[in-house]
């Protein structure tokens, strides 16, 4: 049984169908990415599958519950971590209160402190600014900032939008390798990019997205090697 599925999902902003019949599959311990053109639903995937947009039809599944109707605090609570486009962290908090934001539904210090710490393995560089203000760091920093954050409540899958926009070469391949830790470790991914070469090279499989429909799926390799794929997304 997968960690989790989507089974035909319909998905609408007002008159506007965003998803159309879209199925896909996640297992635990993988590494799945979402690849697509911008406006191609991509986002309104992760969005549908965390409660923040409605699907009007079909089915969201995670660990063997239906989560469709689930409000997107108790779908958090259930193991779903979601880091959404452009990072959203809390600018005017410090690194240690926006990990703490992350941990909102745990009243025990030492699971907190413990979380902070697991935090700063995977990104030793947020603690060296644990005191400094979220907004005055770099974009990398931010980034690092938001999937730490993410983890915090020891999530079954991690949901990444976009991890690498609007950063440098360099700082996207941090990211990356951070991707690649933490799967290494048994973190299962969910994982939506623009850079398809980059996410495919990290992923287990993929599928491609094309007007709010799986047009193509298949291992990450095949995918990165299938002409119809090089010539759209990787040229």
């Amino acid at each position: 049984m997968p960690l989790l599925e989507l089974q035909n999902i319909h998905t609408y902003y007002g008159g506007i169908h965003a998803l159309k019949g879209l199925s896909i599959q996640v297992e635990a311990g993988e590494v799945v990415t979402l690849i697509g053109s911008n406006g191609a639903g991509k986002s309104t995937t992760l969005k549908t599958i965390c409660g923040q947009t409605r699907a009007r039809q079909g089915k969201v599944l995670f660990d063997g519950q239906d989560i469709t109707a689930m409000k997107t605090h108790d779908i958090a609570l259930a193991g779903i971590a979601h880091v959404p486009e452009g990072r959203r962290i809390f600018p005017k908090l410090t690194v240690r209160e926006n990990l703490e934001m992350g941990a909102f539904s745990v009243t025990d210090k030492s699971v907190i402190d413990e979380g902070i710490e697991r935090a700063f393995r995977f990104f030793p560089r947020l603690k060296e600014r644990i005191n400094q203000k979220g907004g005055t760091m770099s974009g990398g920093e931010q980034q690092m900032l938001a999937i730490a954050r993410g983890l915090m409540m020891k999530p079954k899958i991690l949901m990444l939008d976009e991890p690498s926009m609007g950063l440098a070469p360099i700082l996207v391949e941090q990211i990356f390798e951070i991707v690649t830790e933490l799967n290494r470790e048994g973190m299962t991914i969910l994982l939506v990019e623009q850079n398809a070469n980059q996410a495919l090279s990290v992923a287990s499989r993929g599928y491609v997205i094309q007007t709010g429909e799986i047009i193509l799926q298949d291992d990450a390799r095949e995918l990165l090697s299938n002409p119809q794929v090089r010539e759209a997304y990787l040229a």
